[in-house]
């Protein structure tokens, strides 16, 4: 009656997708369980010995990593700044993290970081000093927080150097920014001075030979060509209408000539005194009427004067030669009055053409003397312009480099009394109690996992390829035959005792991994 079921049986196997030969999963925790308990000893050392590898791993080769942050707040001046606005340069940085970086990360800063940090006192060579600033920089962390504010990130094995560092380099950075702000407002003003100082030798050496040139040439002075034409402008009109009246003055003496011409000059007897005081009375009205008109150094003025001075001389020969005994009187005769008109016309007209051509030759010479001038100005205008337009042009950087040196002042003392550009420390450096990252307790817990894990998996991989029979189902299954009975191990109380032995001594090892934890766990508390 078996053989029939066996078919059955097989069938029921297959269809669970188990192999004739291998555990079911009910047979499986079963016979796990049972070798566990024939290798306790040696699951419980492998347990400890993984356990207290990650224990001793968390302890003592874990780097820590204890991490300090400290920022700096970077604000410009809000009352001053409106007060000197196009008087100071104010210094506006848009990558604060950048220039902190140049500064923090620079040799000068870097040496001092090495000596408060200890580094130094080994006194390592320098090619170890580089690479302890290599390492610092690695370390460290610089950036933008937020518009002016520069957060510092510096981690360490050390919890103390760590805070150490991070404070030095937050200190060292305003120092170092605040000194380097100052440095360069003090070189920029001793450079901007320097410039002033040069530019007035230059501006007063310009000064010298402008005011050297128009010393010894006297027409070159500014405005000198603009008069010079005025005054040539003007002379040519005199000469023109000098010259115009001239030729009416001769047009019309002429005309005099011709009339006098046709008249007679006497028509009755008169005495030759009497026609020289007449004549005399004549000029004297003539003078007197040039006197009204011209000075006495006029050449009319002097022509009359020498023509009355030869009618007094020979009215007063007259006078002698008629007070002579038997002297008579043939010279008495009569003027005709159109004719003396005439001739005082004419002498009037000839005075008049003598007078403008005296106006005329006076006014070409002043317009030939000012034609010459206004050569010698334009051959010397280049070079007055040429000297002119270096003062000017040193005239003007000067002045600017002045109102430029006044800024920079301004902007040094500025710096100097560290008004312009506040630097502090927003958030200080802490001392850090616990270390980041992964801690001892992670390796230890981590170490437990892992000793409970590795021996489990070897029992599974122990019992599920292992090809001997844990099981009477797996006879059953490969052999096709029932199984009737199971019979016991028989155990002797020897093997008991060893049993026991084991069992006592796998849970010593146990226990002894978590007394390691534990006192472990009080040490660094404490230590805390």
């Amino acid at each position: 009656m078996t053989t029939p079921s066996l078919p059955v049986r097989r069938s029921a196997a297959a269809r669970n997708g188990v192999q004739p030969g291998a555990l079911t999963p009910g047979e499986l925790l079963p016979a796990m369980l049972r070798e566990a308990r024939r290798h306790q000893l040696v699951i419980a050392s492998i347990f400890a010995a993984i356990a207290v590898v990650a224990l001793l791993a968390g302890l003592f080769l874990l780097p820590r990593k204890y991490i300090v942050t400290t920022s700096v707040l970077a604000q410009e001046s809000d009352i001053i700044q409106p007060l000197l606005e196009n008087r100071a340069v104010s210094t506006r940085a848009v990558d604060r993290a950048g220039l902190a970086r140049q500064v923090v990360f620079g040799r000068k800063v870097m040496s001092r970081l090495l000596a408060i940090g200890g580094w130094l006192d080994d006194k390592p060579s320098a090619v170890q000093q580089d690479r302890l600033m290599e390492q610092v920089r690695d370390r460290t962390r610089i950036v933008n927080a937020r518009e002016n504010l520069v957060q510092i990130t510096y981690f360490d094995s050390e919890p103390e150097r760590a805070y150490k560092v991070a404070a030095a380099m937050a200190d060292l950075l305003i120092e170092e920014s605040l000194a380097s702000k100052e440095r360069e407002s003090r070189e920029a003003y001793e450079f901007i001075d320097s410039q002033v100082n040069d530019y007035h030798k230059k501006l007063t050496e310009a000064e010298s030979n402008l005011q050297a040139y128009r010393s010894d040439n006297a027409d070159a002075q500014p405005g000198s060509i603009a008069d010079v034409n005025a005054r040539i402008t003007a002379l040519r009109t005199q000469v023109e209408q000098n010259r115009m009246t001239t030729m009416e003055l001769h047009s019309r003496e002429q005309t005099l000539a011709a009339q006098l011409s046709g008249e007679s000059a006497v028509t009755a007897v008169q005495t030759r005194e009497t026609l020289y005081r007449t004549q005399l009375i004549e000029l004297q009205n003539q003078l007197d009427d040039l006197l009204l008109r011209y000075t006495e150094k006029h050449p009319d003025v002097i022509r009359v004067r020498h023509q009355m001075a030869d009618l007094q001389a020979a009215m007063e020969a007259e006078q002698r030669r008629g007070s002579q005994p038997g002297a008579q009187d043939d010279a008495a005769v009569r003027a005709n009055p159109m004719y003396q008109q005439l001739r005082q016309q004419l002498a009037q007209v000839r005075s008049d053409i003598a007078a403008a051509q005296s106006r005329m030759g006076a006014s070409q010479s002043l317009l030939d003397e000012e034609l010459g001038r206004s050569r010698r100005i334009a051959a010397s205008e280049s070079t007055l312009a040429e000297l002119t337009r270096d003062y000017e042009v040193n005239r003007d950087i000067y002045q600017d480099l002045l109102r430029r040196r006044e800024n920079a002042r301004v902007s040094m003392e500025l710096d100097r009394e560290r008004r312009g550009l506040t630097m502090r420390i927003q958030d200080p450096a802490q001392m850090p109690v616990r270390p980041s990252g992964l801690r001892p307790l992670h390796i230890a817990l981590g170490g437990l996992g892992a000793g409970i894990a590795v021996p489990l998996g070897l029992l599974f991989l122990l019992v599920k390829f292992d090809p001997r029979v844990r099981a009477p189902g797996q006879i059953e299954r490969q052999g096709n035959y029932p199984v009737l009975t199971v019979v016991p191990p028989n155990r002797t109380r020897r093997d008991r005792r060893r049993e026991f032995a084991r069992t006592a001594l796998a849970a010593s090892l146990v226990m002894a991994v978590f007394i390691a934890y534990g006192l472990a766990y009080f040490i660094r508390q404490a230590h805390a």
